[in-house]
């Protein structure tokens, strides 16, 4: 029973950092705008200290900010964030493909193989738009991403790949339902997986490097398009 009790508070700050990075991630609490305790409080249903602690965590994933006195922030968006994002995501996640094609395993090659499948399934229902599609298809897509580069041994490199990718994500939600911009994300995800399964480690950082650099580009038209 004691057990039971101390794990409770731990898991409402957990619930409510989740609820709060969602809601960031998707624009409900938009880029910039306050983020006052008792409105939140209100908003989630938890206590103060509660809400408080899970404001702590989303700094450390720099989903927000704090200044001294003037309270906590949506962390904002810029076009110079975007790109610096994604010259990160380049050299962290090329250099954990590499890693990962290199002691990558038949169960490895498995859960990529699966990844995809569903992924592909995900980009089905997106490209029909689907009530709830896009929601999916960003859950398969981190899924996908994380197989390729899931032998990488650095726990970090995980870290601070996940942190990146939640970043992109927020970034990316224009581009899902906006098909102005020519692109065929599935080939790309297909080259991607054909190259890992291949054990052909410099083409699949190239690909995947031109598979980031690509989702700036595209992102930084559609999703900022009125920044200087």
């Amino acid at each position: 029973m004691a057990q039971r009790n101390s794990d409770a508070p731990r898991t409402r700050v957990e619930m409510t950092f989740n609820a709060l990075r969602d809601d960031i991630i998707e624009g409900e609490l938009e880029p910039g705008s306050r983020l006052g305790v008792e409105r939140l409080r209100e908003r989630y249903g938890v206590g103060s200290s509660t809400i408080r602690e899970a404001l702590s965590l989303l700094i450390a994933d720099a989903l927000v900010t704090a200044e001294g006195q003037r309270g906590f922030t949506v962390s904002p968006v810029s076009v110079d964030d975007l790109s610096d994002l994604g010259a990160v995501r380049v050299l962290l996640e090329s250099h954990a493909l590499r890693e990962s094609i290199e002691s990558g395993d038949d169960d490895w090659e498995a859960d990529i193989v699966a990844a995809f499948h569903r992924l592909s399934k995900a980009q089905d229902r997106l490209d029909s738009s689907q009530d709830g599609a896009a929601r999916d298809w960003e859950v398969r897509n981190r899924e996908f991403h994380s197989a390729l580069v899931s032998r990488c041994p650095s726990r970090w490199i995980h870290r601070m790949l996940g942190i990146l990718y939640h970043h992109s994500e927020r970034y990316r939600r224009a581009s899902l339902s906006d098909h102005t911009v020519p692109r065929d994300v599935r080939s790309e995800h297909t080259a991607l997986m054909e190259a890992a399964l291949a054990r052909d480690a410099d083409t699949a950082c190239r690909v995947i490097a031109e598979h980031i650099e690509r989702t700036t580009e595209v992102l930084t038209e559609l999703a900022l398009p009125h920044e200087d």
